[in-house]
């Protein structure tokens, strides 16, 4: 009699999965998270850069819808690249067509979710009350970052809890770093 061990992440009675039905999956939900989760960083940590700089709106609303453009193509074409560059190499050790990664799905899911994660941090540095928008903004992403860690992770089937402190903590530091600088260059222009 064979037997054998279970991974501590799986559930025996799950059906079986295709190799290149899970691969294409995890391609899309690895993209999608990374680009939503640096749609809410960097855009947040720009707009809360600029806002520690200054209290007017215009600044802010600037710099922030320039983040948000200039992210979605990067995130977009970066994955682009990455993943044609991996099709390349499956193509060239000759992988079924139809189990090779697809650069363009990649590239739009990667380009759309930053657009989606984005907007979190515009709207609310935008909405919250002067006096209130970096605090607000902070604890938006905070909250923001721990559902699409464990999100993404419970996607995966990986650990919630390590993706959720792995991604919040990533996002606090990139903040509290913008933040720093833009105070330090509020007060040293203004």
């Amino acid at each position: 009699m064979t037997t054998t061990a279970a991974h501590p992440h799986t559930d025996p009675r799950a059906e079986p999965v295709d190799p290149a039905a899970l691969a294409g999956r995890l391609n899309w939900l690895r993209a999608g998270v990374l680009g939503a989760n640096d749609g809410i960083v960097s855009v947040a940590a720009t707009v809360v850069g600029v806002a520690a700089a200054t209290s007017e709106t215009l600044p802010v609303l600037l710099a922030g819808v320039a983040a948000v453009v200039a992210g979605a193509i990067s995130m977009a074409l970066g994955e682009y690249v990455s993943v044609a560059s991996a099709a390349d190499s499956q193509r060239s050790h000759q992988i079924a067509e139809d189990e090779v990664l697809n650069p363009w799905h990649a590239a739009i899911a990667s380009g759309f979710s930053f657009l989606a994660g984005a907007v979190l941090p515009m709207l609310t540095i935008l909405l919250a009350p002067t006096a209130a928008r970096i605090p607000v903004t902070a604890v938006a992403v905070v909250l923001a970052l721990a559902l699409t860690g464990g999100a993404g992770a419970k996607l995966g089937g990986a650990p919630v809890r390590r993706a959720v402190i792995r991604v919040v903590a990533g996002g606090i530091l990139a903040l509290g770093a913008t933040y720093a600088v833009g105070a330090a260059l509020g007060v040293a222009i203004g």
